[in-house]
């Protein structure tokens, strides 16, 4: 057994590399495994399966991508904890189509009758997966399709099922006062009797503390049915007194995330910072002073908020996978993941154009169009962005992402792809595949201003100017608006000359900005007048406002 002890917080942080997953893949390499290399993650069932899951996902899938580029064959597994217990009722639920609904549009008892129970002997409160354990499951399993990464989910009850748990449950059970010994330095209510077992009940099926003898021979653990504290609430036992075999129930969970590294091979294991400050210590100490075995090299990252607040399936407080592809591109979006784990990052779909951005400069960094702004930059985008990229080709055409939700406020596809032309944002020689990858952008961003209510969410009348008349003030006064605009002002300055103009003119600044809302979109009201008409094409504007298309 290896004496080497790792922390997690310093896995890969003093490397030479510019890509933190080969600063990873060093540590990893450095044990001289043997192939194939398992890398793991896992989550608890709960409410909505979302981006905070997918972080755990993504920090495997690249270091499992910088060992592959060396040669090595590597196995990403994902374990659903669905053995664990349902300890209270999510407020939210998504069905297989990622709609998100509330409990009162579901079979919401079947979750509330069966508190305390595994989340794989709970039905399914949409009826359409063999549990609701099964359900979040098949969705996180739809979200790594989507994005195109590919991982083995394995289920954690099937496991106990099939007696993978069954050699190392005795192992534990048989160390038991070793166990407590451990145990006890990591937790407060480890007394002389307390076993590293729970039992489920074979009358009401809830997983139970209640152990009242361990026969190991026989291979049986008698209990009884007892209360169980669930964080601010009690889930009732129903009292009755049985027998479990040792696949009838599940390991303590400091003991069960250790057994998985024994029994599925386990060499490396991002987690988030909960377990880091909790699991983990007590993990590592019992994988060698109870099991005997090797702990994986681990590696925190940092958790996501969104728009400033923790993602939390119980709460409500999600984005799924799904959700975020209807308004970014998939390598857009594992571009995300790209950046430093240990930093605490906000995802916010309100400014998710800057990601965007981001991106596109990645992208144009690492086919030599622009100035990196130092070496690092060059190599961190030769390393990383071969794995966000399925198939990097120089002739992909961006077209930046508020000017494709600009092209978005109409709805001919023809037209769209003119303006960009004429933009420049599309080149003559640009092949078709390129052309069609970079009018998808277009719907994505139009969602993104759907979804948000943005400058962009509104109906730019472009085929033909709205019926609208003026009187002569205010005609001269759109008249030297479009040549300011002409002149080519960024949207502060043309905001101010909108105050300007009309103040010369002496045109009310109400009337003179519903004048260009009627122009633009048939309207008296819309965005902020001069940056968002800075953002659309310039010939567009001058015209319109000069009404002459």
């Amino acid at each position: 057994m290896s004496e080497t002890v790792l922390d997690p917080y310093e896995v890969g942080r003093s490397s030479e590399q510019a890509f933190w997953a080969d600063a990873v893949a060093d540590v990893v390499e450095s044990r001289d495994l043997e192939d194939p290399i398992v890398i793991k993650g896992g989550v608890s069932p709960s409410g909505v399966p979302h981006i905070g899951h997918f972080n755990e996902i993504m920090r495997g899938y690249f270091v499992a991508e910088a060992l592959r580029d060396r040669g090595h064959e590597v196995r990403q597994v994902f374990t659903a904890d669905d053995k664990d217990r349902l300890r209270k009722v999510p407020r939210q639920l998504a069905d297989l189509e990622w709609n998100v609904v509330g409990l009162g549009e579901v079979d919401a008892g079947a979750l509330g009758r069966n508190l305390g129970k595994p989340y794989t002997d709970i039905p399914d409160p949409f009826g359409c997966c063999d549990s609701y354990g099964a359900h979040f499951t098949n969705l996180l399993k739809k979200s790594a399709e989507l994005v195109g990464v590919d991982v083995e989910f394995v289920s954690n009850t099937q496991l106990y099922e099939d007696g993978e748990f069954e050699a190392v449950t005795r192992r534990v059970l048989e160390r038991a006062d070793r166990a407590r010994d451990v145990l006890a330095e990591y937790q407060n209510k480890v007394d002389e009797d307390y076993v590293p077992f729970v039992p489920q009940c074979e009358e009401c099926g809830r997983l139970t503390e209640g152990v009242t003898d361990v026969d190991l021979e026989a291979g049986e653990v008698h209990y009884v049915c007892e209360d169980v504290e669930a964080g601010d609430q009690t889930i009732e036992g129903c009292g009755h007194e049985g027998v479990a075999g040792l696949r009838d129930g599940k390991l303590p969970w400091r003991f069960e995330w250790p057994a998985q590294w024994e029994i599925l091979g386990v060499d490396f294991e991002p987690f988030g910072k909960d377990h880091a400050e909790g699991s983990w210590p007590s993990g590592e100490d019992i994988a060698r002073n109870v099991l005997d075995v090797d702990p994986p090299v681990p590696m925190v990252y940092e958790w996501f908020t969104l728009e400033g607040e923790p993602l939390s399936s119980s709460s409500g407080n999600v984005v799924t996978v799904d959700e975020v592809l209807e308004i970014l591109e998939p390598e857009v979006f594992k571009y995300f993941f790209t950046k430093n784990p240990r930093k605490q990052r906000d995802f916010s779909v309100e400014s998710v154009d800057r990601l965007v951005d981001d991106f596109d400069r990645f992208e144009a960094v690492y086919f030599g169009e622009v100035e990196p702004r130092d070496e690092s930059e060059v190599e961190r985008a030769e390393r990383a962005y071969p794995m966000v990229v399925d198939d990097p080709r120089e002739e992909r055409v961006r077209i930046p992402y508020t000017f494709a939700a600009v092209l978005g406020m109409t709805d001919d596809p023809a037209l769209r792809e003119d303006i960009a032309r004429k933009e420049g944002h599309i080149p003559d020689d640009a092949p078709e595949w390129a052309v069609d990858g970079a009018l998808a952008r277009v719907e994505r961003a139009r969602n993104w201003a759907r979804r948000t209510n943005n400058e962009f969410d509104y109906e730019l009348k472009r085929a033909e100017m709205p019926d609208a008349e003026f009187d002569d003030a205010t005609e001269a006064a759109l008249d030297d608006l479009a040549a300011f605009v002409a002149e080519g002002h960024d949207g502060d300055e043309i905001q101010g000359e909108i105050y300007e103009t009309a103040k010369r003119h002496d045109v009310d600044i109400g009337e003179f900005f519903a004048a260009g809302y009627r122009l633009l979109f048939d309207d008296t009201e819309g965005p902020q007048l001069g940056p968002f008409v800075a953002k659309l094409d310039q010939d567009f504007v001058v015209q319109r406002l000069r009404r002459e298309a």
